[in-house]
C-alpha cells in the first residue's frame, strides 16, 4: 500500500469500530497495490476483527451466463449478458451479490448492510436471478477485499484511500468505469487534478 505520510494523518483511533461500513473506500491516484489502482471499495462489514468489502469497478471478462453454466444454472434473463466484478484478491472462488434491501426478497444468506443496501452471498439468490426472479438492481462480483485488525485504519491514515457515505446511485445506476471518480465527486474532489503525493483530505 501507499506510504505517503502528511502533517494532518488522523490518528487510526479516529475510527471507531463500524463506522466505515457503508462506506465508499476510493484508492488515491498513488496507490501501489496492482489490485487496487483506481478501485472503489463498498465496506461491508468493520469491526474489532478487521475489515471485508468488495471492489466495485474492475468488470471481469466474464459474464453471468457463463457463471449461471456453471453453476448448471437455466438462463431466462437479460442479466446474463451482464458482467462480474473482480471483488477482491481474496477467495476469488466465491460470489457475492450487492442489490437495494427490499424486505420482500430475502435468500438465505442475505445481510443487511444499510436500510438500502443488502449483501447475499448464497447459491439461492443467482437461481431467482436465472429465472429473472431476481433482484431489478445487483451488482455480482467474486472475490473480496480483507483487512486485519487495525489494517485498513492505518492505510486510510496513511493516505492510502479516501472515504465517503455509500451512494446507491453510483453502485446500481453508474457505469462501472465511472464510479471511480463518481465517488470522489460526492467529496468534492477530482481525482484527475490531484497529485500522488497529496494527503488525506
Amino acid at each position: 500500500m501507499t506510504n505517503t505520510t502528511s502533517s494532518n494523518t488522523p490518528n487510526t483511533s479516529s475510527f471507531e469500530l463500524g463506522s466505515l461500513r457503508n462506506q465508499f473506500l476510493i484508492a488515491m491516484p498513488g496507490m501501489e497495490d496492482p489490485n487496487f489502482i483506481h478501485s472503489v471499495t463498498y465496506i461491508c462489514e468493520h469491526s474489532d476483527d478487521g475489515a471485508m468489502g468488495l471492489v466495485i469497478n474492475l468488470p471481469m471478462d466474464i459474464t453471468l451466463a457463463e457463471i449461471y453454466q456453471q453453476l448448471g444454472l437455466s438462463c431466462d434473463d437479460t442479466s446474463a449478458q451482464s458482467t462480474a466484478l473482480a471483488g477482491g484478491p481474496v477467495g476469488a472462488e466465491r460470489g457475492f451479490v450487492l442489490h437495494p434491501n427490499l424486505e420482500q426478497q430475502r435468500w438465505q444468506s442475505t445481510t443487511s448492510i444499510s436500510p438500502q443496501i443488502a449483501l447475499t452471498a448464497s447459491k439461492d439468490i443467482l437461481e431467482s436471478m436465472s429465472r429473472g426472479e431476481g433482484p431489478e438492481h445487483y451488482i455480482v462480483a467474486l472475490g473480496y477485499a480483507g483487512w486485519e485488525q487495525g489494517q485498513l485504519e492505518q492505510e486510510i491514515a496513511e493516505n492510502a484511500w479516501l472515504t465517503v457515505p455509500a451512494d446507491d446511485q453510483i453502485l446500481f445506476h453508474t457505469p462501472a468505469e465511472q464510479r471511480w471518480s463518481a465517488a470522489a465527486r460526492d467529496l468534492g474532489i477530482d481525482l484527475n487534478l490531484i497529485s500522488n503525493s497529496v494527503g488525506h483530505a
